[in-house]
């Protein structure tokens, strides 16, 4: 029989599991606990042993609301829940833990894919569900939430992208489909940079975000809870904007308009001399270009009345020795035109992924919806599905309650105050 120990490491040691763990993740670091920490929550890194050797691990954390004690693991426990008899030993430990401070149930949301599916929901052909670790769960005592298609405050669908053999912006750029490919390719040549934000121009970012929210009716954190965020993530958190140099955006269009007007002109004067139907629909098509042209030079003027560097998109990127993290995002809809949304993300994979030489880009959550064109994050879906990647579909969200009598007093309470 195998042995097992609790222990209690720290926050290095933590760090270091996370990072060569399978299922390690952002959620699952000392830089979480600090966030949380910071937040008022009672923050702990409970491990495994054995044979000295620590084989599992996980940021636990009691909380206290207004009526009730619980305590939650993010994205962990960082497990392998196939070993049943390590896990069962883990998990049993974890709850009585819960127990021991007073909290009435244990939350977990496992970083474990239930399954893995192609970019469109369908799962990959060898893909085997993970049906095990669910059933465990549910021996330990958990309730599961269910296989949900929805978004979740810890998401359940992931999209990635897999960067392997990806070792340059020109091979990246190429592995996009053809749309997205466009889309970063005209960002560029309409005058849109990205760059880091300093910490003094967190303002920037949460300006961006706020409007977003409001435009798409989700919750907006807050400036403060960002710069929580860059305090405990530090250099690991990148706060990016994508900036339109309107100077160069103008320069760009009128050498564009100026070539189409010298088109036009040759047209037209060949035209005159020789009418010809193909001559005509060329005239007519160039002659329509022209005329965008100087729609867009009309709105670039109006464009820069706001300033001369405009900022147009912000996300932000976290690292993790696993993998880099798109884990918020805002855009300016006046400027959706500039593509920078997309531009953003090409650049996060290229300096935050492919030069660090990590290969896996988690674009974090999408709703699992894959079959409603009408769905509210269908938009969403389809933007991330332009950089082709694939889904993880994981286990979701599981409850025990640890102290029954409490447990049933306090969701007979959150009832009633619904009510």
């Amino acid at each position: 029989m195998r042995s097992f120990a609790l222990a209690t490491l720290t926050p290095d040691e933590f760090d270091a599991f996370s990072a060569s763990h399978p299922q390690g993740n952002f959620q699952q670091t000392s830089a979480a606990g600090r966030m949380r920490a910071a937040q008022g929550v009672d923050v702990e890194y409970l491990a495994v042993r054995e044979d000295g050797r620590v084989v599992a691990a996980a940021l636990f954390e009691t909380r206290h609301s207004r009526i009730s004690t619980f305590a939650v693991i993010h994205d962990g426990p960082l497990c392998d829940l196939h070993d049943r008899e390590l896990a069962t030993y883990f998990i049993t430990q974890l709850k009585a833990h819960a127990k021991a401070k007073g909290a009435s149930y244990l939350e977990l949301t496992p970083e474990l894919p239930y399954l893995l599916r192609d970019t469109d929901g369908e799962p990959l052909p060898d893909a085997v569900p993970a049906d095990d670790a669910v059933e465990l769960l549910k021996e330990l005592g958990f309730a599961h939430d269910g296989f949900t298609r929805e978004y979740t405050p810890v998401p359940r669908w992931r999209y990635l992208k897999d960067l392997t053999g990806l070792t340059d912006e020109k091979t990246l750029l190429k592995s996009y489909d053809k749309r997205t490919q466009w889309s970063v390719k005209r960002a560029s040549s309409m005058g849109v940079h990205v760059r880091e934000l300093a910490d003094d121009e967190l303002g920037v970012f949460a300006s961006i975000e706020q409007q977003t929210a409001e435009r798409r009716s989700f919750e907006y954190r807050g400036e403060e809870y960002f710069r929580r965020f860059k305090k405990a993530y530090g250099k690991a958190a990148h706060f990016m904007v994508a900036e339109i140099h309107i100077a160069e955006y103008i320069a760009d269009m009128q050498g564009k308009r100026a070539a189409l007007q010298r088109k036009v002109d040759d047209l037209q004067a060949k035209y005159d001399a020789h009418p010809t139907t193909k001559t005509e629909r060329q005239l007519g098509e160039e002659t329509r270009n022209l005329a965008a042209a100087d729609k867009r030079l009309a709105e670039a003027a109006e464009f820069a009345k706001d300033g001369d560097v405009l900022p147009a998109a912000a996300s932000l990127f976290v690292e993790h020795p696993r993998e880099t993290i798109y884990l918020f995002s805002g855009s300016v809809e006046q400027y959706k035109p500039f593509y920078a949304s997309a531009l953003i993300q090409h650049y996060a994979m290229l300096h935050l992924c492919i030069e660090r030489g990590v290969t896996r880009y988690n674009f974090y959550g999408i709703d699992g919806i894959f079959d409603d064109p009408d769905d509210e994050g269908r938009g969403v879906l389809e933007f991330k599905q332009g950089f082709n990647g694939y889904v993880e579909e994981l286990l979701g969200r599981f409850e025990a309650p640890v102290r029954p009598v409490r447990y049933r007093l306090e969701r007979l309470a959150h009832k009633l105050l619904r009510r």
